[in-house]
């Protein structure tokens, strides 16, 4: 459940030298910082991003009037249980991956695959993650606490869908964007027809995207077995890309015109639009460096819809 970005030194490895993580933490400390890719964001980004979606289209949908304070701390316990969740997901996806890890260049120096954390204490670090990931859920409502409980089960058996299906990145869609759902619910306590429509937009955003990202890797996927959309798609991947990315704008407005939204919402969603675009017509999906680029760009198209409705 991570995808990664990474700034390579001289090396193979997907692993950043010589970063903040080496100047400021405690030696002890690095390996499990590296295991939650503290030092590689975009993952938080692409799990948080669909959660300011959620509340955002709530908040400006909502009937009552919710105070401005009460948002506030609903953002903030959305950003650290991103943070927090997406370093479990990385856990667990290191742990089943890490005789995979061990036979490829990028990702043998991973702290399992290295054994710079022991798989024991890999399952305590997980443990606590969760235990945080729990607190901050316990801050929310009932209906929002049971669809937090719910989204463990997809996050534990990501990583083994790329073992017998070529569309991992689907199973990756309906993990990274539940928290459009959850989102929404702990504003509205319900759900209502915006959110699933933002959701099901949310999983042809990451079909996209993560197809781009899993171009760097289909060399090296091939050769031990891991299957993904872009060894399925392979030359028809641009076509694909613009299926997907056409979907995931008809969904994300299809979504805001259910919420009430007004037209300042559509005139920033088309900047939205035009750089997903961008990335469909400009990706080389036979360039890893140009295939990371594109997939780092769709932070900002994140951070442009959740402009688009809270302007809406």
């Amino acid at each position: 459940m991570c995808p990664v970005y990474a700034v390579r030194i001289m090396t193979a490895s997907d692993i950043p030298q010589d970063n903040w993580i080496d100047r400021i933490l405690p030696a002890a400390v690095r390996p499990y910082a590296r295991l939650m890719r503290l030092d590689r964001p975009i993952g938080t980004w692409l799990l948080l991003l669909p959660c300011w979606w959620g509340l955002a289209l709530a908040w400006r949908a909502s009937d009552r009037i919710i105070p401005l304070g009460e948002m506030i701390w609903l953002w903030i316990f959305f950003s650290v249980g991103a943070l927090v969740m997406r370093g479990a997901g990385c856990t667990v996806n290191d742990l089943w991956d890490r005789d995979y890890d061990r036979m490829v260049a990028r990702t043998r120096d991973r702290p399992i695959a290295s054994g710079a954390i022991s798989v024991k204490r890999a399952l305590l670090f997980l443990g606590f993650q969760l235990g945080i990931g729990l607190l901050i859920l316990l801050q929310l409502n009932p209906f929002s606490q049971i669809l937090g409980v719910a989204v463990l089960a997809l996050v534990f058996t990501y990583p083994l869908f790329k073992r017998f299906t070529y569309w991992p990145q689907f199973v990756l869609g309906l993990t990274f964007n539940w928290g459009a759902l959850i989102g929404w619910t702990a504003v509205a306590g319900a759900l209502d027809w915006p959110s699933p429509v933002l959701y099901l937009a949310g999983i042809f955003w990451t079909l996209g995207y993560d197809t781009i990202y899993a171009h760097q890797d289909k060399e090296d996927d091939a050769l031990i077995g891991v299957k993904s959309s872009a060894l399925a798609l392979g030359g028809r991947t641009g076509p694909f890309l613009w299926v997907m990315y056409v979907l995931t704008i008809v969904g994300i407005a299809a979504s805001g015109a259910l919420a009430g939204l007004s037209w300042r919402f559509d005139i920033v969603l088309v900047l939205a639009a035009g750089q997903l675009a961008w990335q469909a017509y400009a990706v080389d999906i036979d360039d890893p460096k140009d295939c990371h680029a594109k997939f780092l760009s769709n932070r900002l198209f994140g951070l442009i819809v959740t402009a688009a409705i809270l302007v809406g």
